[in-house]
């Protein structure tokens, strides 16, 4: 609205040097050619151009509240020769009535000149009316596309937000659950795991307001979600972490890597009794914040699993919203192995020159 308002006042300030411009000129040349006196030259074109001004500003104000379509445009036709013939005749009644009743040479001036004026007028004020026209148009489009911008990213902020906020439940479910089985044969890890949970959703609610936080704060807030798992799966679950230092510094969407993780424990860690070791690597590639997540997995159990599970799907969904692509997230299965290994790997676009 302020920068409207302020295109608005540009356009008059010129609108108004224009006219000035073309008050001195017309008021040379009536002089010039036809010998008029300073005076009596000024007098006609300050008197004229003031009237088709006025005329002009008339329609671009009207055009302000309504631009007529294409099939209309006869209407900005009918509209701007009325102006002009009202103009020429207001113009000469002024100037015959009261300005120079008595000046014959004038007079005569004034009456072969009506033709001439009606076209010029009406040549000038339907310029102002296409360049209106075409004006305020441009302004509507681009207040339209604005609103659809604006609808378009609060619906995405609110589907953001969304998404995080169904993968919290599905967590908060599963550490409730073992919190409640520690609680009477080990309440001391039962403890320990309300405290670690208390400081992970502390994190999350601190950090809910955060759209990107670097890979170094991410990978803290990680590891209070790892502690609580390890509680609840002891000595079974491993983690190792190697990142490259360079890459500590560097943006990704906040809590984006604990559903990746939660889905390599679930597929590594609930088809096996034995030890597994989950793996997570940082590398900057073209670019790109590199991050790869491996977890073992049993083909024999995961395989009727079909699709990447709502965790995997969320963050696919949360990149696409944040960077408008769809080729950021990659599954595979490497099963050349002894244990076959289940590969995430993650892109993040980082800004460069």
């Amino acid at each position: 609205m302020n920068s409207n308002r302020l295109s608005i006042k540009k356009i008059t300030t010129a609108y108004i040097a224009w006219w000035l411009l073309l008050i001195s000129l017309e008021t040379y040349a009536i002089s010039s050619t036809f010998n008029f006196s300073l005076k009596v030259a000024l007098a006609d074109a300050l008197n004229m151009n003031l009237l088709i001004a006025t005329a002009g500003y008339f329609m671009f104000n009207s055009l302000r509240f309504y631009q007529p379509s294409l099939k209309n445009a006869f209407y900005l036709v009918v509209w701007s020769v009325t102006l002009a013939v009202l103009s020429v005749v207001l113009h000469r009644w002024l100037m015959a009535t009261y300005i120079f009743t008595d000046d014959v040479q004038y007079l005569t001036y004034l009456a072969g000149s009506h033709l001439l004026r009606g076209v010029i007028a009406w040549l000038m004020i339907a310029l102002i009316a296409v360049l209106s026209w075409v004006w305020f148009v441009i302004q509507d489009q681009q207040a339209y596309e604005k609103r659809e911008e604006d609808a378009a990213r609060l619906a995405r902020e609110a589907e953001l937000a969304s998404l995080r906020q169904q993968l919290q439940p599905h967590f908060l479910f599963n550490s409730l659950n073992s919190i409640s089985a520690l609680a009477g044969s080990r309440p001391e890890q039962a403890r320990m795991m309300i405290q670690q949970l208390s400081d992970f959703l502390r994190g999350t609610i601190k950090r809910d307001d955060q759209q990107l936080v670097t890979l170094e704060e991410e990978l803290k807030h990680l590891q209070l979600y790892l502690e609580i798992e390890k509680v609840r799966f002891g000595h079974r679950l491993k983690t190792e972490v190697t990142k490259e230092d360079a890459t500590l510094a560097l943006k990704l969407p906040s809590l984006l890597l604990q559903p990746i993780v939660e889905n390599a424990i679930k597929f590594g860690l609930y088809d096996t009794t034995g030890e597994i070791t989950i793996r997570i690597n940082s590398s900057l590639k073209d670019h790109h914040l590199v991050l790869t997540i491996e977890n073992p997995f049993d083909p024999a159990t995961a395989q009727p699993r079909q699709g990447t599970g709502f965790g995997l799907s969320a963050v696919q969904r949360r990149l696409y919203l944040l960077y408008a692509r769809n080729d950021l997230l990659e599954t595979k299965q490497n099963e050349e192995n002894e244990h076959p290994i289940f590969i995430t790997i993650v892109r993040i676009p980082q800004p460069h020159d």
